[in-house]
């Protein structure tokens, strides 16, 4: 019988060597420090690598404990559901709204979605995943683990673009429209953030399964990766916001990261 997400057979048999994680880790934090220093409309390149460089850290980080292809066909996914919805939404206003995209989001796919957009929601996803099974730790044993995982994992990556809208305002990355919704957070109206929280919740209903470690035995090791990777993106995101001088944004991205690397630092140690 499957035990809940985060048990391995033991942590010696079946993770694979760190050092390529941290490798790619170290670099994405090199590269996310030197985008700081480029003008928001000539950062196209530079944050394209990052946001490469990202994914295949996030991908990286759970082949150490599953297999390859379950992690890149859960990657696949997450990149199909998510870039489909935004490109629905900026066809025809659903499910999070009407959007165009600018031309700093990158090139689109067939003529609908930039590249950039399903690849976000990878790293949204993946490292949300990493970050709540960390903070979820002292209550891994319980009977309804899976569901407060998937359910607090929407909730992160709802979290994440709650950060990440005020980023894409300052680096031109796409437009929210005006809908008869008066209030708005720079530009996104609350049909964006019940939009995430919606295609989250469908995306982790379809990968979870593939994500989940099938050998019994006892719990593996805290892994901070995902944490190091999330919070990464949130201080670029409030870094950026506040060169915008976007002070709200500052102080929810703040706010976000102090709280999550808290309860996170408290499961840690469970």
């Amino acid at each position: 019988m499957a035990l809940p997400d985060g048990f391995s057979k033991t942590a010696s048999t079946t993770a694979k060597p760190a050092w390529p994680v941290h490798l790619l880790l170290a670099l994405t934090l090199v590269v996310a420090v030197a985008s700081v220093f480029v003008p928001p409309r000539q950062s196209q390149p530079a944050d394209a690598f990052l946001l490469v460089l990202a994914v295949s850290a996030s991908v990286a980080i759970l082949a150490r404990t599953l297999p390859l292809q379950s992690v890149l066909f859960a990657a696949f996914i997450t990149a199909l559901i998510g870039g489909a919805a935004h490109g629905l939404s900026a066809r025809t206003g659903l499910p999070f709204g009407p959007l165009s995209f600018g031309e700093q989001s990158g090139p689109q796919l067939f003529n609908t979605v930039p590249w950039t957009v399903p690849f976000i929601w990878v790293v949204a996803i993946f490292n949300s995943r990493g970050v709540v099974r960390l903070l979820l730790r002292p209550w891994r044993k319980v009977k309804n683990y899976g569901i407060l995982l998937m359910a607090l994992t929407a909730l992160l990556a709802l979290a994440f673009d709650f950060a990440l809208e005020a980023f894409a305002r300052v680096k031109h990355l796409w437009l929210w429209q005006p809908t008869k919704i008066s209030v708005t957070w720079f530009g996104a109206s609350p049909l964006v953030f019940l939009g995430w929280a919606f295609v989250s919740g469908i995306i982790l209903a379809v990968v979870m399964p593939y994500l989940i470690r099938k050998q019994p035995g006892n719990p593996s090791a805290p892994d901070f990766a995902p944490l190091i990777l999330w919070l990464g993106a949130i201080a670029l995101f409030g870094i950026n916001a506040a060169q915008a001088q976007a002070w709200p944004a500052v102080m929810a991205d703040g706010i976000f990261a102090v709280v999550i690397a808290v309860l996170c630092w408290r499961g840690a140690k469970w």
